[in-house]
């Protein structure tokens, strides 16, 4: 799949910012891709950079209309339709991360071969997957995991291959979700694969390698959401992973989506090695990435102290405090790096 760019990045109407995460997932990662954004009335999401037209959009040189949302279910609504049907006759190619294949509305699927426009829908794959083995593979493999989803996940392992490599380091970004296949241009979206497979799909995209390789495997949901637990678990025992770090956002009481409470740290690092012992017995945690973008700067550093201290692990907020204490835990775990 080769989307073309620069991209126009559109976000709808979505509700809150967390509704926009993979276009401010691409914006953060790939900000030279990103030209401008389409927004309608009543969007609550903002990634700073200008708000174009299509023929302004056109006039900077993009050539893909982003839908950059994620929403429950991955539908496209249906008044959204209209404005991606615009883009393709203005001559724009679509890109989307929603579950619904872009091809199967007939307006879009219509204007699209019409005008000879290119469709890519990043959670969709024609490769087919074997179910998961378990068999010990070599390399080294780290997967986040969370107390809940959308809390850092997939920027932690994103902050973690560029501190790894600053060290030196054998170090690659593993893309399992539809932001993270657009940022790095590869993976594939485990939570649009059959569940059969799930396990397999991981293996695939993080295969046998030198022994000084690691994999840098983008963690989804939570082993303790009632909705995504499935797509976690399946992710952990494919992932076989050596190492893994806890993602968590402390502001939460109640976990996405759903009325069920948050999960402690403890709990998450308990349940992550019992259930990933399976397919590897030597599993480990090696820090604690908490999002602190809603407390201060003295709160959070406090926060992170308290936290390493209780887990006796480096805990930091990947973005705003980097990760060097993260690194540091995974060469002294595995000197043979």
């Amino acid at each position: 799949m080769q989307i073309a760019t620069p991209y126009l990045m559109f976000l709808g109407d979505v509700p809150d910012t967390l509704a926009a995460k993979t276009a401010y997932g691409i914006k953060d990662w790939r900000p030279e891709w990103c030209v401008g954004q389409m927004r309608l009335p009543g969007c609550a999401a903002d990634l700073g950079i200008p708000d174009m037209t299509l023929p302004e959009a056109l006039a900077k040189g993009c050539r893909t209309l982003v839908i950059g949302v994620v929403n429950a279910g991955g539908v496209l609504p249906d008044h959204w339709v209209k404005e991606i049907v615009a883009a393709i006759e203005a001559g724009l190619d679509v890109a989307s991360g929603l579950h619904v294949k872009l091809g199967t509305i007939p307006a879009i699927a219509e204007a699209a071969a019409r005008r000879n426009r290119q469709l890519h829908d990043v959670r969709h794959t024609d490769e087919r997957f074997p179910t998961g083995k378990g068999t010990k593979r070599s390399g080294r493999r780290l997967l986040t995991v969370g107390t809940d989803c959308s809390v850092g996940k997939k920027y932690t392992v994103l902050a973690l291959e560029r501190g790894m490599r600053e060290r030196g380091l054998d170090a690659d970004f593993c893309a399992t979700g539809q932001t993270g296949v657009f940022i790095s241009g590869r993976g594939v979206a485990i939570d649009a694969v059959v569940a059969d497979f799930i396990s397999g799909a991981v293996e695939t995209i993080s295969p046998e390698a030198a022994s000084n390789h690691w994999d840098l495997i983008e963690g989804q949901g939570s082993l303790y959401h009632p909705s995504f637990a499935g797509v976690s678990l399946g992710l952990l025992h494919g992932a076989q992973a050596d190492a893994f770090v806890v993602c968590h956002e402390p502001t939460r009481t109640t976990m996405r989506g759903v009325k069920h409470p948050l999960p402690t740290i403890r709990q998450v690092i308990d349940l992550t090695v019992q259930l990933g012992s399976l397919t590897n017995p030597a599993i480990r945690p090696v820090g604690i990435a908490v999002n602190t973008q809603a407390l201060a700067e003295g709160e959070a550093r406090a926060l992170l102290e308290t936290l390493a201290s209780e887990h006796d692990l480096p805990a930091t907020d990947p973005v705003r405090f980097g990760v060097d204490g993260l690194v540091d835990r995974i060469v002294a775990e595995f000197p043979e790096i």
